[in-house]
């Protein structure tokens, strides 16, 4: 089992960047591949960015493409994800995921463990 914490949330304007990390403990972040996903108020999980646990393949929702890169360092059992050029419709608390499966997977429902989430606030 393993135990996910995310952080690097926060109050942004539109036009920024922030970088979100979820760390990994109990079993090497190796083991799984990955995702990012998020959820504003009244809304379902969405799928943001994912990538295989060696980070040779990535895959990125449309909304986000060109702005946002996920990355992982497994040697710090630490995933991240860079936000840049923030809109106000990034708005939501972000999850990181960490699955089991084989593959780059962006339905919620695969993945084994979650962490806690952030909060992304961006005002325009």
């Amino acid at each position: 089992q393993v135990q996910l914490v995310e952080s690097g949330g926060g109050l942004v304007q539109a036009g920024v960047s922030l970088r979100l990390s979820c760390a990994a403990s109990g079993r090497t972040l190796n083991s799984y591949n990955m995702g990012w996903f998020r959820q504003a108020p009244g809304k379902g999980r969405e799928f943001v960015a994912a990538i295989n646990r060696s980070g040779a393949n990535t895959d990125y929702a449309d909304s986000v493409k060109g702005r946002f890169t996920i990355s992982r360092d497994n040697a710090k059992n630490t995933v991240y994800l860079q936000m840049n050029n923030l809109k106000p419709e990034d708005t939501a608390v972000y999850y990181c995921g960490a699955d089991r499966g084989v593959g780059v997977i962006r339905t919620s429902q695969r993945y084994d463990y979650w962490g806690q989430g952030t909060q992304v606030t961006v005002s325009s």
